[in-house]
């Protein structure tokens, strides 16, 4: 027997729990998580023995055999695949227990889609996500061309009708932002199909535009004393104080997006020259300035709050185990939680992108040198800030009718 935190791990998996909780330890797990992954092991490695396997024989069907076996057992907790996931890597890494095949796509549909997302983040340099997106928005279009023998996909005989009728049946049904995403997708997938020699002719062109205003909107920056109260609101005597004044710190003073930040990673600080890299959209690389400030936090952090342990070169590393990198979707939900502490109703981190950019507009800056900051492409990107410096706009604003009444 072994007795580890007070669990008792017998059968096929005993000789691999100390290792296992060695493992837990080095990625930051506490004492009580440990326990519980423990717990899990030695119950999985109890159901093997009264199966009559070893540990080869956990691969993902019998791991789903065990989860069933589990409910049916009336364990309320630790049911899915994800509560599994550390014990299974590690036994994965130590090449005791198989790694699953990756899954070939299956179908027409799927596979053509493999060989497009393949093309947008390999050809036209997309984000994994943005990818995914594109992808899941023309999974219908591509399904609704399916054979009737549901083989084959029929695009040799495609026309520009085919397209507009998708797009009148489909975006009705969908909201502003979907809606656009389909169309955009659509006209991407479309230029692929005939770059690829599927279709004769291109048709992204035909493709109908959906109802939109250009610039029609205002972007919603924060006032200088929510932005004090969203940085008072993080407590800078702990860890995650340190970590989150960081974060909010580098969003409102430099406008970085949510996925720039969760990328940066400790060399692109360059301390001696005072500037760090910023990996962008389309696996854009630039090198900023760091300013005073931005800098003196991150050094907070950096030595007093971020763990000694993680698990790469990432600058921000989450709270809870394992302690690896921060992800951007985990950037955006730092901000959520402090503007919730503080008081601000929900605030996202593109909130604050747009409270740098209006700042720094409002200080006297051009458009030109806004858009250098945001590191726009084109500067009609950049034009709907130009809304936002009303006392420029009073200038050229035309006396109403009549006079104030």
């Amino acid at each position: 027997m072994n007795n580890l935190q007070g669990v008792r791990i017998s059968g096929p998996l005993k000789p691999f729990a100390n290792g296992f909780a060695a493992d837990l330890r080095r990625q930051g797990y506490t004492r009580n998580s440990i326990g519980v992954h423990l717990r899990l092991m030695a119950h999985l490695s109890r159901w093997l023995v009264a199966e009559d396997l070893n540990v080869e024989g956990v691969y993902v069907t019998q791991v789903e055999r065990f989860l069933s076996a589990r409910r049916a057992a009336g364990y309320t907790n630790h049911l899915t695949e994800k509560a599994m996931r550390p014990m299974l890597v590690y036994l994965r890494q130590i090449e005791v227990v198989p790694v699953p095949p990756v899954a070939a796509p299956k179908g027409a549909v799927e596979e053509l889609l493999e060989r497009y997302r393949h093309y947008l983040t390999v050809e036209r340099g997309l984000g994994n996500a943005t990818a995914r997106g594109y992808v899941d928005a023309v999974r219908p279009f591509l399904r609704g061309r399916i054979s009737s023998d549901g083989l084959n996909l029929e695009l040799n005989h495609l026309h520009a009708a085919d397209v507009k009728a998708f797009v009148v049946a489909r975006c009705p049904t969908q909201s502003g932002g979907p809606a656009k995403l389909t169309v955009t997708a659509l006209r991407s997938l479309l230029g692929f199909l005939h770059v690829e020699g599927m279709i004769e002719r291109p048709l992204a062109a035909t493709v109908p535009s959906v109802a939109g205003w250009r610039l029609s909107g205002l972007p919603k920056g924060l006032e200088a004393k929510e932005v004090r109260s969203l940085l008072k609101a993080c407590d800078r005597r702990t860890k995650v104080g340190r970590r989150d004044f960081a974060i909010l710190t580098m969003l409102a003073r430099l406008g970085l997006r949510s996925g720039e930040i969760s990328s940066l990673l400790i060399e692109d600080i360059d301390w001696r020259a005072g500037t760090l890299v910023v990996r962008g959209k389309g696996n854009q690389m630039e090198r900023l300035p760091l300013p005073a400030d931005v800098g003196e936090a991150l050094a907070a952090y950096l030595r007093r709050a971020r763990p000694a342990n993680a698990e790469d070169r990432s600058v921000f590393i989450r709270v809870k185990a394992p302690n690896r990198g921060l992800s951007s979707g985990g950037v955006t939900q730092v901000v959520a939680a402090v503007a919730c502490r503080a008081g601000l109703g929900p605030i996202y981190a593109h909130r604050l992108r747009h409270t740098a950019a209006t700042e720094t507009l409002r200080a006297g800056a051009p458009l030109p040198e806004v858009g250098q900051l945001l590191r726009h492409r084109r500067p009609q990107t950049t034009a709907i800030y130009a809304k936002v410096n009303r006392e420029a706009l009073r200038t050229i604003a035309r006396t109403w009718p009549g006079g104030v009444a």
